[in-house]
């Protein structure tokens, strides 16, 4: 009987264990529990970029700069015992700080990893003139704020990377005269529908940090907002993402971009006037002279050449700057 009784009972244990799990079954199962907060993404900024950053003033006039484009005269391609050309020749190798990331002035062949464009013609021009050969260059890439740096620290002889010559910047370098004059204008997408810089107040604008550019950017009247970058193809990045409105800087560094972005393109008149020129340091005086004199038989013999393979196609035809002598 005992038996009976207890048989009976686990199967109405039984039962009721079904009847629960078929319950269970049928309710909501319920939210599962959140262990990953959603949160907005962002798009990354480039190293060191900063939104409207403070800017000292670049390119202001001192009372007694002059014409800062006038460089010293040159005295020929002689290299004198104890000079700077000399101790080049010496060391067998020139050391020049250029630009890899802006496409036609410097820029590294993606194919050969080969450094190229009219900056690094030019370069490879002095190299030749002081050994007979253009590949006795040992070249630096740096970014625009560092130009001014790497002359005053002896780290190269000279920089060729598309830097404006004015009286600021000739209180702490040297410049040879000037070899290529561009005017700053603005990049944007097409399908922006802005026109220039006037039509962007408020709306960011990017330039690299150490530039004229930048500073320009930040007095415009239209009052838009500067983005500080250290390279040019950061901007290129952040205008593709949005992330900026426009580039505005020489329209020979814009119409690079636009050959690499067909969906961008330069708009507005050119609203500054950026003479290009050699840095070297302030205490080499005669090696400014030097690179005037091959200065002289590059725009003589080979500027226009390299003028037509790299600049032409995109800006038109020119013709290389006379020089200005003090």
């Amino acid at each position: 009987m005992t038996g009976h009784v207890s048989g009976r009972l686990a199967a109405v244990l039984a039962v009721g264990l079904v009847g629960v799990l078929l319950l269970a079954g049928c309710g909501s199962p319920g939210e599962p529990p959140n262990l990953a907060p959603q949160v907005t993404a962002q798009r990354p900024m480039p190293a060191n970029a900063e939104v409207n950053p403070e800017i000292e003033s670049i390119g202001a006039v001192s009372d007694d700069c002059g014409n800062p484009t006038a460089s010293l005269r040159p005295k020929g391609l002689a290299t004198p015992r104890g000079s700077t050309m000399a101790k080049i020749k010496k060391r067998g190798i020139l050391r020049v700080g250029v630009d890899q990331n802006t496409f036609l002035f410097g820029f590294r062949n993606p194919t050969t990893g080969d450094l190229e464009g009219f900056d690094i013609a030019l370069a490879r021009e002095i190299a030749k003139a002081l050994f007979g050969d253009p590949n006795r260059v040992r070249f630096k890439a740096i970014t625009s704020q560092q130009r001014i740096d790497v002359l005053r620290n002896g780290t190269v002889d000279i920089v060729v990377r598309t830097m404006t010559i004015n009286c600021e910047r000739r209180e702490l370098i040297e410049f040879s005269s000037v070899y290529f004059v561009a005017g700053q204008r603005v990049l944007v997408t097409k399908r922006s529908g802005y026109t220039g810089l006037a039509d962007l107040a408020g709306k960011k604008v990017c330039a690299t940090t150490g530039s004229t550019s930048l500073s320009n950017i930040a007095a415009a009247p239209s009052r838009p907002v500067p983005v500080a970058v250290d390279n040019w193809s950061d901007c290129l990045v952040l205008l593709q993402q949005g992330q900026v409105e426009a580039v505005s800087t020489d329209d020979t560094i814009l119409a690079g971009m636009a050959q690499q972005d067909p969906t961008t393109h330069v708009v507005g008149p050119k609203f500054t006037s950026e003479p290009y020129g050699v840095g070297i340091p302030k205490e080499n005086t005669d090696m400014v002279r030097y690179v005037n004199a091959v200065l002289r038989k590059f725009r003589e013999n080979t500027w226009q050449a390299v003028y037509d393979r790299w600049i032409e196609p995109a800006l038109g035809p020119g013709s290389p700057p006379k020089p200005t002598y003090k």
